[in-house]
């Protein structure tokens, strides 16, 4: 049985927050809001909870393609390669905000991610997320919880989330009504940035 607890985006309770971090802490895996859909997530340094999240979306955990949630852009250099003045200049304009952009990879990867040559990175515009992952001291790896109902993609209400994941996971998160619209995904691991998904995030700004 997951615990369920609501947490407020404009002002989240440090006491929540924490309960939230010791579940990371301990390999837990957490349902919670971002900016755009609802995110399964755990702690990127725990092994154990990373191939629980491999195995709930049926793929090896070493060819899967997460997310790296992220507080900011200052720790950046842990996970990706070195990145040109411009790739920056295009991150901090869209930052936080709905996209997640794929970038080269770096040697410092946790281990189980050693052979990626690529990672896709996301500083999400919500509270919640943001105070988690500032809490916990290191991202969280994501993955949106997608439904199998072709016309719904994405489940938005909290509690129809733990009605199906109350099995699968240790926590959800109520952070209100989620969007239907997952993050717009753009590939910036080349010279010229790549559209791959067009999704929430404006194109407007590159």
């Amino acid at each position: 049985m997951a615990q369920f607890i609501r947490i407020y985006e404009e002002n989240p309770n440090p006491r929540e927050i924490d309960k939230v971090v010791k579940i990371l802490k301990n390999g837990g895996l957490i349902i919670y809001p971002t900016d755009t859909v609802y995110g399964l997530g755990c702690d990127i340094k725990n092994t154990k909870a990373l191939e629980r999240v491999a195995r709930i979306k049926n793929v090896k955990l070493e060819k899967a393609n997460f997310s790296f949630i992220c507080e900011d852009l200052s720790n950046l250099s842990d996970y990706v390669k070195q990145i040109d003045t411009t790739t920056f200049k295009i991150l901090k304009r869209a930052l936080p905000g709905p996209y997640t952009f794929i970038l080269p990879g770096a040697k410092t990867l946790p281990s189980v991610f050693k052979k990626k040559k690529t990672v896709g990175i996301r500083v999400p515009n919500n509270n919640i997320a943001l105070e988690i992952v500032k809490q916990l001291g290191n991202p969280i790896i994501s993955t949106s919880i997608r439904d199998e109902d072709e016309i719904l993609e994405y489940t938005t209400d909290p509690e129809l989330i733990l009605e199906k994941w109350d099995n699968l996971v240790d926590l959800v998160i109520d952070g209100g009504y989620g969007d239907n619209e997952a993050s717009t995904v753009i590939d910036l691991s080349e010279e010229a940035p790549l559209i791959v998904r067009e999704g929430k995030g404006s194109l407007e700004i590159f």
